[in-house]
């Protein structure tokens, strides 16, 4: 049987996601306090999260509430899986290192000349010779 903390986050979660039926919350109680895991389809992982962290934010405020009520320390983790249910962390840590090289082989075919100091400078009074010729027409319009 679920507690009342559980019960709390899954209905607050349930509410916000598409898949309310995969939202899961385990409950382990250490020297620190409570920890809730909420676990949700990956489709839903950034409802639950919301724009910069907002959302996340907010149910912790309200489980820190519920805490207070309780007497309790609760902390909110929210664990993000791929579609086998497996944690993605594990599945980033393999992958980075081909994605790193690959990145570095893009960036040696992609290499363009360096511009030269006199072509910038060139380009810096071609750009100022056409904004005063523009503000001169401007100086002409009777307005």
């Amino acid at each position: 049987m679920a507690t009342i903390d559980q019960q709390f986050v899954e209905y607050i979660v349930k509410t916000l996601v598409n898949n309310p039926d995969k939202v899961v919350v385990d409950r382990k109680i250490d020297e620190k306090g409570v920890l809730l895991s909420l676990t949700v389809d990956p489709e839903d992982v950034g409802r639950v999260i919301g724009k910069r962290g907002v959302t996340a934010q907010a149910i912790r405020v309200l489980l820190r509430a519920l805490g207070t009520k309780q007497d309790a320390r609760y902390n909110l983790k929210i664990v993000n899986t791929d579609e086998d249910g497996a944690p993605r962390r594990e599945e980033r840590a393999e992958a980075a290192p081909a994605v790193v090289e690959e990145t570095e082989e893009v960036a040696e075919v992609t290499e363009e000349p360096e511009e030269t100091e006199a072509e910038a400078e060139e380009e810096t009074s071609e750009l100022a010779e056409k904004t005063r010729a523009e503000l001169a027409d401007l100086d002409d319009l009777d307005i």
